[in-house]
């Protein structure tokens, strides 16, 4: 008998930059510890992803020991970044909810700003305990999430994306296929279950650490972008609409709130509670 287990962990030190594949982590009220802390915002404080710059795929972020995080590029100068102190705070808004941040010295902006080719800042969520609320339609009183889109953690799961994959290569952008997981951007990948079994789940424990699975995860365009060339395609959109498919929302994962913390690792067991 196959047990599902914890196949892979991602962080993104910085919203929609590049992910990090690490075999450990802590988990933390907000999520995982390094990911999802910093991200970038236009001049008017509004968060840029690779929605808008799919670009951001080509740039990588890794975490530093004080919390600071190193840049780095293909044909360019890696640049430290340490945490701004809280003189530093501005007021940004993500998805149209405004709330403060503190942003990184002007180093940060000039490196980023040149990569792309247009104004961006780099910001830095610095009180995670309260800055950032859980849909309170899907939390409990004083959860709150990193600058995450909404959850603390997106699990998904190898049997699923292997099924959508057969999916995509009957359908009319084969050549598209198969897609890796890296389009959905997931924090834990589990493996050993059957396909869509996580549709299921209400409650899973992650090695010592127990979740509750929140609700499905709506996809968006960046699962279209290839994280290693930054061109968009039609999938996995395309074919998500007609078999994945809830009223106008295209789903593929499951969104989780730690409800304690502790260290995973690669190799954990995952067990279905609920």
């Amino acid at each position: 008998m196959v047990h599902p287990v914890l196949r892979s962990l991602h962080l993104h030190p910085v919203k929609s930059l590049a992910a990090l594949t690490v075999d450990g982590a802590v988990v933390e009220p907000w999520g995982l510890a390094g990911d999802r802390r910093w991200m970038l915002v236009d001049g008017a404080g509004t968060a840029v992803t690779q929605r808008q710059e799919p670009r951001l795929a080509g740039i990588s972020a890794t975490p530093l020991p004080d919390g600071g995080v190193e840049l780095s590029a293909l044909g360019g100068q890696p640049l430290r970044v340490a945490v701004p102190g809280p003189a530093d705070r501005v007021v940004v808004e993500l998805f149209g909810k405004r709330f403060e941040a503190v942003e990184a010295a002007s180093a940060a902006r000039v490196w980023l700003s040149g990569f792309l080719g247009t104004e961006v800042r780099l910001v830095h969520q610095d009180e995670p305990s309260f800055r950032r609320p859980i849909d309170p339609a899907y939390a409990r009183p004083g959860e709150t999430v990193s600058l995450a889109d909404g959850y603390p953690l997106l699990l998904t799961t190898v049997a699923s994306l292997d099924a959508l994959n057969a999916l995509i290569a009957g359908g009319d952008h084969p050549q598209e296929g198969p897609l890796p997981m890296n389009r959905f951007r997931p924090n834990a990948v589990v493996d050993g279950t059957g396909a869509w079994e996580e549709d299921g789940w209400r409650r899973v424990a992650i090695g010592p650490v127990a979740f509750r699975v929140a609700k499905p995860c709506q996809r968006c365009a960046i699962t279209t972008i290839d994280q290693s060339t930054a061109r968009r395609g039609k999938e996995p959109l395309r074919t998500l609409a007609l078999h994945r498919r809830t009223g106008a929302k295209l789903l593929f994962g499951m969104h989780l709130v730690p409800e304690g913390t502790g260290a995973v690792r690669v190799g954990d067991p995952v067990r279905v509670l609920e």
